[in-house]
């Protein structure tokens, strides 16, 4: 894939937004309101389902990628990358097919790809323990990912609609 200076240049804005929105995040835990260990809003998948619409499936891999590795490297967490990579890979590869789908809105491939996050994440567990038990969790993050999934749909949707006049977007 070769970008362009703008693509390439939107490309790095995006990523640091990402970082930006996960860093503020982990500021205002969402334990304190919602008590369902390792339920997060993810607040940088907004960017992640804007770059998949505005630019494309190979760019908005690229940002992830990019979120996962820096994102690990900057909080000294590089455990995490496990965690970062098999839920944002899962999130990214459905909702890159999810987008295809006629009739399916941005609301809908937000939720598939907050679930599949979460699949991702379990999986991540299941490996990193070296059991199933992680499993049994699965069904609470399930239902969870339908709130988190559908305000990231949300907020991308927003997004969009404050952009409609700009040239940022590729339709």
């Amino acid at each position: 894939m070769k970008l362009t200076p703008r693509q390439l240049t939107l490309c790095a804005l995006l990523t640091a937004m990402a970082l930006a929105l996960s860093y503020l995040e982990n500021l205002f835990p969402l334990s304190l309101a919602v008590p369902i260990p390792g339920v997060k809003l993810g607040l940088a998948n907004i960017v992640t389902v804007f770059a998949l619409y505005a630019l494309g499936p190979g760019e908005a891999l690229l940002i992830l990628l990019a979120r996962c590795f820096l994102g690990s490297l900057f909080a000294g967490n590089m455990n995490a990358l496990l965690f970062s990579l098999l839920g944002g890979l899962c999130a990214m590869g459905t909702m890159a097919l999810l987008s295809r789908r006629r009739g399916l809105s941005i609301y809908g491939v937000s939720i598939g790809g907050a679930a599949a996050h979460n699949c991702g994440q379990i999986a991540a567990a299941a490996l990193s323990l070296g059991s199933a038990a992680p499993l049994y969790y699965l069904p609470v993050l399930l239902a969870v990912s339908l709130l988190t999934g559908g305000l990231t749909g949300l907020a991308c949707a927003c997004l969009f609609r404050g952009l409609r006049r700009t040239n940022l977007t590729k339709g």
